[in-house]
This record gives C-alpha cells, sequence and structure tokens, in this order.
C-alpha cells in the first residue's frame, strides 16, 4: 500500500489546531492537576502510533492538548454526528473508523500519514469503554504496523473518566495523568491465512498491555493478567 504524495493536514484543520492547543490546556489546568511522565521517551519528528486507553470523549482533547507535537488522530464515525463533538473532530481534522467495517480509504489514509513521518494517536480498543477497565484491542493497530513498521508509542491515560466534569468540583483536587512509555516494535508476521489473524491480535494484544502496565490496576480490565510494566520491560 503506498502513496505518492508526502501527507499534510488540511489548512483550516491546522490554524485550528494551533488556536486549540492553549486553550485546551488552558482549560484542562483550570480544572485540574495535570501530570504528564516520559515525555523524554517520544521519539519526535518521526512516525510512530500513538496507543491509548480510551475511556471517555476527553481522552483525545487531553492528549492532543499537551501532546508536544502535531499529532493525527483517528476516532469513532458515529461521533461525528453529535453537534458539538463532531463540529470539533472535523475541525480538527480527525479521521473518521468505522468500526466492525473494513474501510481501504482509511487504512489508505493512516499508512500515507506514518509514511509521511507524521505520529498517529489512536486506540487499539476501537471506542471508548465508558468505564476505566480496559477492553479487549482489535486487531486493526497491527494491521498498520504491518504495512508501515511504525513503532508503537503506549501511553496510558489517567482520571479522563465520564464524569470528569461532574468530580472537578471535588476535594481534593482531581489529578489528569499522561503516563509515555517507551517506543515498541512488534514481532513481524510472516504467515498467512488464519494464523496471521490470530497473530496480528497478539500483536494488538501485546501493545495493549505494555499500555496496561503503565496504568492502574482497576484500569487493566482485560489486561489485568497480562500487564507489562515498564521496570519489566528495562529489566530484560
Amino acid at each position: 500500500m503506498s502513496v505518492n504524495k508526502t501527507y499534510r493536514a488540511p489548512r483550516r484543520n491546522r490554524i485550528f489546531r494551533a488556536l486549540l492547543k492553549p486553550f485546551g490546556r488552558g482549560v484542562f489546568r483550570l480544572l485540574s492537576d495535570v501530570r504528564i511522565d516520559g515525555e523524554e521517551n517520544i521519539p519526535r519528528g518521526k512516525p510512530y502510533i500513538v496507543a491509548v486507553n480510551h475511556v471517555s470523549m476527553f481522552d483525545p482533547p487531553f492528549v492532543g492538548a499537551f501532546w508536544p507535537e502535531s499529532v493525527e488522530i483517528a476516532g469513532a464515525s458515529n461521533v461525528f454526528d453529535k453537534p458539538f463533538e463532531g463540529t470539533i473532530l472535523k475541525m480538527y481534522g480527525v479521521i473518521p473508523v468505522h468500526r466492525g467495517e473494513f474501510d481501504r480509504a482509511l487504512l489508505v489514509k493512516v499508512v500515507h500519514i506514518l509514511n509521511s513521518g507524521r505520529p498517529l494517536l489512536m486506540s487499539p480498543e476501537g471506542g471508548r469503554s465508558h468505564v476505566t477497565a480496559m477492553r479487549r484491542a482489535k486487531p486493526g493497530i497491527a494491521y498498520i504496523v504491518e504495512q508501515t513498521g511504525a513503532p508503537v508509542l503506549p501511553v496510558g491515560l489517567v482520571g479522563t473518566t465520564t464524569d470528569f466534569l461532574r468530580r472537578v468540583r471535588q476535594r481534593p483536587r482531581l489529578t489528569l495523568e499522561m503516563r509515555i512509555g517507551k517506543p515498541i516494535v512488534l514481532p513481524r508476521i510472516e504467515v498467512k491465512g488464519t494464523r496471521r489473524h490470530e497473530l496480528r491480535q497478539q500483536n494488538a494484544d501485546l501493545v495493549m498491555s505494555h499500555v496496561a502496565g503503565l496504568l492502574p490496576e482497576e484500569y487493566r480490565g482485560a489486561y489485568a493478567e497480562t500487564a507489562i510494566e515498564p521496570s519489566r520491560v528495562n529489566s530484560n
């Protein structure tokens, strides 16, 4: 799957992002204490996939506001129909993902983005869980890695629950955390057929096990037994 031109977001999206980032940072810092750990792990200026746990609608704007470089975002297409959220997503230039469908145009676009040297933010779970506990990942992230060879940057988000706005009035002051792990390279898949699909799922599960290792136990959900904590990675 190849493309000829270098990808660049439309000018209107770039302008909106430049305005939205400082506004988003200001709002999140006004409503909570923000903690970012592991920013030194980001391979800036290179293509990579940011893989996050996805609890609520607050996750993408939180990451986008505090990520140190512009990142393309893939999000569920059904949110685009909502009056406020949909408008923001379109103005940012979020890439709509039709869950449960094979979308070749989507895959071509995300491969184009990564092959152009730009980072991509996505949730391997395929959508928000609405609870802290992680759901099992979809194999799509593994397919994208196959096509691009891009490393995956696991990121754990803590505090961005659906009741975030209600909890900001509580004491002690609410804390939002973004825990950034080290880039991981997924094992190559050489086989075809059913076994290939199984190995893609294993690679997607591997990504989320790394994400789970960055999260508190109550967030790990489907990956509670397989969570790979940073200390375990560093000790190998």
